[in-house]
């Protein structure tokens, strides 16, 4: 393991996150060609919120997910790292969130199973509020 500070190790999952991201804008950008390719869908279809048929949609659904939650994350991880109070469990609440991201993302874009991916969000859920939960305390414990 290379000898990274904490902020670091807090910051690694959220931009590794962010790599994600960009893995599902290009999965999106195939899912769809792919769809018109088939005649699936038209590229005018894509101007619509449910013009995209259900592979692509669930991608998209997915990567409009992205930008929920986990700017929380962010923000929670930013307060941390300006007031210099990273622990260890936020590190490992930080890798939580990721990991669940992972999953619910593997789970959403691979299917239907909606119970499955309200478990599975549960994850990196945890992990978001513990980071957001850690930061309001530091900071009303700042102020």
């Amino acid at each position: 393991m290379p000898d990274l500070s904490r902020t670091a190790w807090l910051l690694l999952p959220l931009f590794l996150h962010f790599g994600l991201v960009v893995g599902l804008y290009a999965a999106l950008t195939w899912a769809r060609l792919t769809a018109v390719r088939r005649g699936e869908a038209t590229k005018n279809d894509f101007a619509r919120a449910d013009g995209d048929p259900p592979a692509p949609a669930r991608i998209q659904r997915n990567l409009a997910n992205q930008f929920e939650a986990p700017v929380f994350a962010w923000i929670a991880a930013l307060l941390l790292i300006l007031t210099s109070a990273v622990t260890v469990l936020d590190v490992v609440a930080a890798w939580a969130f990721l990991i669940g991201r992972l999953i619910h993302t593997a789970v959403q874009c691979s299917g239907d199973n909606v119970a499955l991916r309200g478990q599975v969000f549960t994850i990196n859920f945890l992990g978001v509020l513990w980071l957001m939960a850690h930061a309001l305390y530091v900071v009303l414990d700042v102020a």
